[in-house]
């Protein structure tokens, strides 16, 4: 009897630790988010402020309750801003049911374009990636959401020809682009030789092998041929040393134009009033010590005590920049949610359907911090990127200044660039692009 008694007694914590355990694991359920950052190599001081503010912001998710009550988890893996290491840590990850990928790599971005269809995990690009992959209609899975190098490019060329007085000002004139030899750096090509094409000015391009140290014999080139303008299109040390040079050789800074990723504090700090004058594109924002989503970040994260990097980092350039791109696959997840049931984990799949359907309209916006940070973003099924606004800021000496309005790329120049390297794709890959009908399904 004793016996029998024991063993319902063992059977009885059995079923209870397995209730508790069953309770535990539904409790546990939350939306896995990877974090491919790079804090060692070359690249390191503009990747580590972006992973920090891309980091505090999956805090501050979590901080303000989660994704209507669905907390975040995130593990980050070091690619060393390497394509190989990148596709690996990609590997290594998505078995933990990755809610989107973003890869912070040009490089990597190629590499993951073929995974994403197979692993049902959409590629976020928030200003970087494939610019023909705004064509939702043959790039399903992948979103280059709120702006690409085409986009940039195509601002940067606003703006100087602004400071010229029109682009038919620029007939003659050299313009040098100075680009990261790799993916990247080749992304604005096509851009500018369309404007060159139309305008009349003559493109030079100039490639610097990476990490792009040593470029004396480029600014050689440069100092020879006297361009009315340089466009930089470099990331990490390459910035700085290219500032560095063209001080040395006596190029104008204010001659200069950056890519977004040429236009952060680590770009210039080393070379303070030397680069006094030097512009470039933002992706939107700048430099926001003063907005909302600021305040929050140091009051729910760093005040208590979960601040991933120093607190004077935050709202800095890239800060900025690594804040908004997890915004933006957030604000996926929660637009999948709206269709496929609040309070829930989403799938890979589910969560593509909201990128697609993001309509951050700007009194959302402003409720999430970013009030006078960003404009309205909406997405499609053909258009992935939802928004094609930048403004140009300038270097002081001592902090990033906005020295232009708001400039919104011209879409008759890049819809047909689009289209045409679009189809142009899904013929190499034997693709089918989508219709209107495959978008209502």
């Amino acid at each position: 009897m004793k016996v029998r008694k024991v063993m319902l007694a063992v059977a009885a914590l059995a079923v209870g630790a397995s209730v508790v355990s069953t309770s535990a694991f539904a409790q546990a359920k939350e939306q896995f988010v990877p974090v491919l950052s790079y804090r060692t190599g070359p690249y390191a001081p503009n990747g580590v402020p972006w992973a920090n503010g891309y980091v505090d912001y999956l805090k501050l998710v979590n901080a303000r309750g989660g994704i209507n009550g669905v907390k975040v988890s995130f593990e980050e893996c070091e690619t060393g801003y390497d394509t190989a290491r990148s596709v690996e840590c990609y590997e290594r990850l998505k078995s933990k049911g990755s809610s989107f990928v973003q890869p912070l790599s040009t490089g990597a971005t190629f590499a993951l374009t073929e995974k994403a269809p197979v692993d049902k995990i959409p590629v976020v690009t928030i200003g970087y990636g494939r610019s023909e992959s705004a064509d939702g209609s043959v790039f399903k899975w992948n979103f280059p959401i709120a702006g690409t190098y085409w986009v940039a490019g195509d601002a940067i060329m606003q703006a100087i020809a602004k400071k010229e007085g029109g682009f038919d000002k620029l007939k003659g004139k050299k313009i040098a682009l100075v680009y990261h030899d790799s993916p990247f750096g080749k992304e604005p090509i096509p851009l500018l030789q369309e404007r060159a094409r139309m305008h009349g000015f003559d493109l030079q391009l100039l490639p610097v092998t990476a990490p792009g140290v040593e470029q004396k014999a480029t600014w050689l080139q440069v100092r020879q041929a006297r361009p009315a303008y340089v466009v930089l299109w470099g990331w990490g040390v390459m910035n700085s040393t290219a500032i560095k040079e063209a001080q040395a050789t006596g190029y104008p800074r204010d001659k200069m134009y950056g890519v977004w990723w040429a236009g952060a504090e680590p770009d210039v700090k080393d070379v303070a009033d030397g680069a006094k004058g030097y512009n470039a594109v933002t992706m939107q924002h700048g430099a926001e010590p003063q907005s909302k989503l600021v305040k929050d970040v140091l009051s729910m994260v760093h005040g208590k005590g979960q601040g991933t990097g120093p607190k004077e980092e935050v709202g800095q350039v890239l800060y900025m920049r690594g804040a908004m791109s997890a915004m933006l696959g957030i604000e996926g997840v929660r637009a999948a949610q709206e269709r496929f049931g609040k309070g829930k984990v989403m799938t890979g799949e589910q969560i593509r359907w909201g990128l697609e359907n993001l309509d951050l309209t700007q009194p959302k916006l402003d409720a999430l911090g970013f009030a006078g940070v960003m404009r309205p973003v909406s997405t499609s099924c053909f258009d992935h990127m939802g928004s094609a606004w930048a403004r140009i800021h300038t270097w002081d000496g001592a902090a990033w200044k906005f020295t232009s309005d708001w400039l919104q790329a011209d879409e008759q120049i890049i819809k047909p660039l689009v289209k045409s390297t679009a189809a142009k794709y899904a013929a190499e890959k034997k693709l089918t692009p989508r219709t209107s009908a495959d978008c209502q399904s």
